[in-house]
């Protein structure tokens, strides 16, 4: 998207505000698609936590993609934007054994990676199709947060606890039909992310009567100019290669699986927020906005570098006023005006803040086009684990979000209000 139409979104709906581009989650989706095109069966599940606007999952959902869900409340938020149960894949860490029974009834497959539990569930299921989660032990991925598979995570069944899924599914004879695991996010080498699949299919001998394979996901898109990203038509040909030989070798065709988020809709996000204060101290010039870590929180929680461009003043440009020519004022004639001295624009390094009362600074002596109180700052890669994990601390209000379709503006979530803030709560006189 343009810098210009941003702006006019900006000025539309207001700020801060989400801005989603249908285009770029549609191209990204068949890129995925494009790269693993020679398997016959290829599944590919939306990792909904990343952003789980109802539009959102219906503009993929048009696209062919399933869903991967995490909680029983986005099975709910999946069946009621039109997947069916087929099509949604459910998996929980550390969640209650009522709550993975519910999602059961539902006909909604399910992904266990707790031996106890899983179990438990075969003892009294023994007929529901269960997919189990290894854990690889393979460290993968940027932040230790977002890294899942190795050895201290709290994802998965250990590699080395086979024998005792094996023992399990052999006394409850339950009917394990897809073996999953994730690494994590933003892998960089695809060389692990191979490594960890031939764990997978070692794994997946053990098996005799699976329908998929899911590999996950994790894969990194830039954040920056000239970031590396995952080489997603590269991993394409590896490891179809590689699936292609295996499905040989174990006798059957097989369905081979992905759960990508943030690869899906990170780069088709912007966050839009309004500069509300510049504000220079002795070594430090703060650009103030009317957003904080309420609204995003990535780069605080993970340390992730969000691009950030001033849309206002987009090539820097100096602005200029002229006390000597009357005739734009008198004539509402209009000059082209070049800073010849400063032909490339005018940049200068802000640390970019919120305003929470706590510390929450977007980016450090970032270098941006010069900012003035009121123009509009967007943040790039803005599509993922952004407005999902926003909260209303400071008692804020969460922006509203806005898909770009089509060339126009579609407000897909409102701003909230006064009233949403406490709709819930229960006043008691005291």
């Amino acid at each position: 998207m343009q810098p210009k139409e941003l702006l006019t979104l900006a000025e539309e709906f207001g700020s801060p505000l989400y801005v989603y581009d249908a285009t770029t989650i549609e191209h990204q989706y068949n890129r995925l698609t494009a790269a693993f095109s020679k398997v016959e069966n290829l599944r590919i599940n939306y990792a909904m936590k990343a952003l789980s606007n109802i539009t959102i999952l219906k503009l993929l959902k048009k696209c062919g993609s399933g869903l991967d869900t995490v909680s029983f409340q986005e099975v709910q938020l999946g069946l009621h934007a039109g997947f069916t149960p087929d099509k949604i894949i459910f998996t929980p860490n550390g969640v209650s054994f009522e709550e993975i029974e519910e999602v059961a009834k539902l006909g909604v497959q399910i992904n266990i990676d707790n031996l106890s539990v899983l179990e438990h569930f075969g003892t009294k299921y023994p007929k529901v199709p269960v997919c189990i989660r290894i854990n690889p032990h393979v460290m993968a991925g940027g932040n230790e947060n977002i890294s899942v598979g190795h050895i201290d995570s709290k994802f998965g069944i250990s590699i080395y606890q086979i024998p005792h899924v094996l023992r399990i599914v052999e006394n409850t004879k339950m009917h394990i039909n897809g073996i999953h695991m994730h690494t994590g996010s933003d892998i960089l080498d695809i060389e692990v992310f191979l490594y960890a699949a031939e764990i997978l299919f070692d794994a997946a001998k053990q098996f005799k009567e699976l329908d998929f394979l899911d590999f996950g996901s994790g894969f990194k898109v830039p954040y920056k100019k000239g970031d590396i990203e995952t080489n997603i038509e590269e991993l394409g040909k590896k490891l179809t290669k590689r699936f292609l030989a295996f499905e040989k070798e174990y006798g059957r065709t097989l369905t081979l699986a992905f759960e990508p988020g943030k690869f899906l809709v990170s780069e088709a996000g912007f966050f839009l927020a309004k500069v509300n204060v510049v504000k220079q101290t002795t070594s430090t010039v703060f650009a103030g906005i009317d957003s904080g870590f309420n609204h995003l929180i990535r780069p605080m929680f993970y340390g992730s570098q969000h691009q950030i461009e001033n849309i206002s003043n987009p090539k820097g440009k100096e602005r200029f006023c002229f006390n000597h020519l009357i005739r734009p004022m008198f004539y509402g004639s209009q000059h082209q005006i070049e800073n010849i001295s400063n032909p490339k624009g005018k940049e200068r390094f802000y640390t970019v803040v919120g305003y929470i009362c706590e510390t929450d600074t977007f980016a450090n002596n970032r270098r941006i086009a010069e900012i003035k109180e009121g123009d509009v700052l967007c943040f790039k890669n803005a599509g993922a684990y952004c407005f999902s994990m926003s909260s209303n601390y400071n008692s804020r209000f969460k922006p509203a979000e806005v898909l770009w379709k089509d060339g126009k503006g579609h407000l897909i979530s409102k701003r909230e209000t006064f009233e949403d803030l406490i709709k819930n709560q229960v006043v008691v006189e005291v």
